[in-house]
């Protein structure tokens, strides 16, 4: 969810051929998925038109496909199928021509960043707002894993957790794609940092930095005794009031998850709890909604160069096969980022 400083760039328009696209023709599983020939977008003034060279599946991708809860679709994506066919948020390319408004980018820079959808094609038009110059010593792969997880963390951690030095945080859901971005950001900001996660992830996730992993499959968070000033929850899969159990007086409760709440509101009245309790209660309880923001992509980039952060992607698909990725990350135990590969040709990444 600073601006460059770099010359307003000069309108360019590539020849308007087609491209090749992932297109969700109707809301289902990702068996509805098709690889397909369609136009080539144009960008709009903001906008750059970005050739993509990959793109990581965010657990967004999975909810936008299925289309549930069903509130989205009223939310502007479409009553009786997606709005926008062509699905996909995080991305990173080479910027191939520039909108007339533009002044952050020009045609040849190197960027990644977050999109409302659209990325699983060769060419996607992003407002240059969510946009970010490429971090130094990343691939394509690395840095279009970063955006969408990785501002989720950062937002949940600092903006909503509030996190500080020296603090202690309990990140619940360690090892996914918001997760392995939350335990390395945490440690960076000089926190404690206490990862849960299933047995076959906890070595991953102890290799991310986190000073302590339970394996909740043998041992219970909330009954060990140990309090936390910030509890990043990204699993769901616990009451609100065993959050708020493990909470110092005045811990605060970051909420990314929630208990499913049907094929129609889904996590609307989980929501709805976290917001009415934290009313009546001391210690802070808060929802995480992610917004994509240039600083925020410019605050991870920092991290990135200064390697102390480090995206972990487990499973890398051509884009042909995004229907397997999505399913990949639909089963809900991926480790880290999947990542499609768009393509290996042309400009390389920056060393």
């Amino acid at each position: 969810m600073s601006e460059s400083s770099s010359p307003r760039a000069t309108m360019s328009k590539p020849e308007q051929h087609g491209m090749t696209a992932v297109v969700a023709p109707r809301y289902g599983s990702s068996d509805v998925l098709r690889v397909e020939e369609v136009p080539r977008p144009t960008p709009a003034p903001h906008e750059v038109l970005v050739r993509v060279r990959a793109a990581a599946v965010a657990s967004g991708d999975v909810h936008l496909l299925t289309g549930r809860p069903y509130l989205i679709r009223l939310m502007g994506f479409g009553v009786r199928k997606p709005k926008d066919p062509v699905i996909g948020h995080d991305l990173a390319g080479e910027v191939v021509a520039v909108g007339s408004a533009v002044t952050s980018f020009r045609v040849g820079d190197l960027v990644y960043g977050a999109t409302g959808f659209g990325a699983f094609a060769e060419y996607v038009c992003v407002d240059e707002g969510t946009l970010a110059p490429m971090p130094a010593g990343l691939g394509f792969e690395q840095a279009a894993a970063v955006p969408d997880s990785g501002m989720t963390a950062l937002q949940g951690l600092r903006d909503v957790g509030r996190l500080r030095a020296g603090q202690s945080v309990l990140i619940n859901g360690a090892s996914g794609g918001v997760g392995s971005f939350a335990v390395q950001i945490a440690k960076a900001m000089g926190a404690r940092v206490t990862a849960v996660c299933s047995t076959r992830h906890v070595e991953f996730v102890r290799g991310l930095g986190a000073d302590r992993v339970i394996d909740y499959t043998t041992s219970d968070f909330v009954e060990d005794g140990e309090r936390y000033d910030v509890l990043l929850d990204l699993a769901g899969n616990r009451h609100l009031s065993d959050y708020r159990k493990v909470l110092t007086p005045e811990g605060v409760f970051v909420s990314s998850a929630g208990a499913p709440g049907g094929d129609w509101l889904g996590p609307v009245l989980w929501i709805g709890k976290v917001v009415v309790t934290n009313l009546f209660v001391r210690q802070t309880l808060r929802p995480l909604l992610m917004k994509p923001r240039r600083a925020d992509l410019d605050f991870l980039t920092e991290l990135a160069e200064n390697g102390k952060l480090r995206p972990a992607i487990e499973r890398e698909y051509p884009l042909r096969e995004a229907p397997a990725a999505i399913a990949h990350v639909a089963e809900g135990h991926a480790q880290g980022k999947t990542v499609l590969i768009v393509s290996r040709t042309g400009a390389s990444a920056p060393s």
